[in-house]
């Protein structure tokens, strides 16, 4: 057994890796990890290219925190802001204008505080109110309220019912506005002179402008005057001044101060041709050019036929046909059937009397002519914005007296 020769065991084999390149010794310091290189890569390597580091957005951080999360669209105001810069800077004027940005998010009407009404501070049912019609400072006085604002929807309870016949129609209103033109043509037939019908307008004007102002003092009186007379109402007269009061004052000055055939063609003209121009336009007034905000051309040729129509009917057959009344002496009519060119133009051409008078339909048609541009441009025409009830017989009235005093 000692003779036995044991078979040496051998030693584990020592495996050397081969030495690495010095561009992958200083890889391999600066990163332990190698990835897989792509072509692109392992090319600029070779050419020696650096490559393009991602450009990383930074938010500001004083912005606000809902804008860090992602956010679903809806329809209500939400906060925007612009994407912030490579290298963001913080500046004065970023955080002004940051803050200019979200006050023009917020209506003015909720951002200023309410006052308080008897040291008792006001209540909130949850709601928007809307805005209100009187600009800031109003006084009773001030000739700005007289403007027709745009009329809103949901100031007058009945509006909302009849959407389509009291507030884009204006049914009952327009039945109104015609039925005075029936009741002036009513007292004419009677013989009912201009001067007592003055008198009854001035007592119909004194107490409605009244109650007018008062209800604007006081919130239960407007409403129980809205809740009784909103059919025959815009909504934009919730906050200001009633359009009866306008119609009664162009009617009154018309009256008073023109003679008779003239105040009377004004006030049918009013009753009339207004209507015709508002429903007309409402109609088709999206088919024709706009005149200007509010007016259409389709409306101003409406208000241009009716009035042609009118002037040609009152002074072509139903004045010729019912007058005179007794008291006309008083008020003469100061179209007599016929036109005459003034004198110093007669003396100027040397023309006759007969030359430079005209009579008979071609009189009557120049002159039916002139009152209907005069109701299309006093329709049409803004005077400091105020209420076509009081300037369109005062301006087709004063129009038409001064085409006669040139012509007639």
């Amino acid at each position: 057994m000692s003779g036995r020769t044991r078979s040496a065991v051998p030693a584990t084999p020592r495996v050397i890796s081969p030495s690495p390149t010095p561009s992958e010794a200083q890889e391999r310091s600066a990163d332990s990890y190698l990835g897989p290189v792509t072509r692109s890569a392992a090319k600029r390597r070779q050419t020696g290219q650096t490559p393009r580091l991602p450009i990383y957005e930074s938010i500001d951080e004083d912005s606000d925190p809902e804008l860090r999360r992602a956010r679903a669209r809806s329809r209500s105001p939400i906060k925007s802001r612009k994407p912030a810069t490579i290298t963001p800077t913080r500046s004065t004027r970023a955080s002004k204008s940051k803050k200019k940005e979200v006050d023009t998010l917020v209506p003015e009407s909720l951002t200023e505080k309410s006052e308080s009404v008897n040291g008792v501070p006001p209540t909130s049912d949850g709601h928007l109110a809307p805005p209100s019609l009187a600009p800031a400072g109003w006084t009773w006085r001030d000739w700005r309220d007289f403007s027709r604002s745009p009329s809103p929807l949901g100031l007058i309870p009945i509006h909302r019912h009849f959407k389509t016949l009291i507030h884009k129609h204006e049914v009952p209103r327009k039945v109104l506005h015609v039925s005075i033109g029936f009741f002036v043509y009513w007292l004419y037939v009677s013989g009912t002179q201009t001067s007592s019908v003055t008198p009854y307008l001035m007592g119909a004007l004194v107490p409605i402008a009244t109650v007018d102002f008062l209800r604007h003092k006081y919130a239960s009186l407007n409403r129980l005057y809205v809740k009784c007379l909103g059919a025959l109402m815009r909504e934009s007269e919730y906050n200001g001044w009633n359009g009866v009061i306008f119609y009664l004052l162009g009617a009154w000055l018309v009256l008073r101060f023109l003679p008779k055939d003239v105040s009377v063609v004004a006030v049918m003209l009013l009753s009339w041709c207004d209507t015709a121009a508002s429903t007309f336009g409402r109609l088709y007034g999206i088919y024709t050019p706009r005149i200007r905000r509010g007016k259409s051309l389709a409306g101003s040729l409406a208000a241009f036929i009716v009035g042609v129509a009118t002037a040609g009917w009152f002074w072509g057959w139903l004045a010729p046909q019912t007058g005179p009344f007794p008291g006309d002496d008083q008020n003469p009519f100061m179209f007599q059937g016929f036109l005459r060119l003034p004198a110093f133009v007669s003396h100027f051409f040397q023309l006759t009397e007969a030359q430079s008078t005209v009579g008979g339909p071609i009189a009557l048609g120049l002159m039916s002519i002139w009152s209907g541009l005069m109701a299309a441009g006093s329709e049409v025409v803004d005077v400091f914005g105020w209420d076509d009830n009081l300037t369109i017989p005062v301006l087709s009235g004063v129009g038409i007296w001064g085409f006669l005093k040139l012509f007639g």
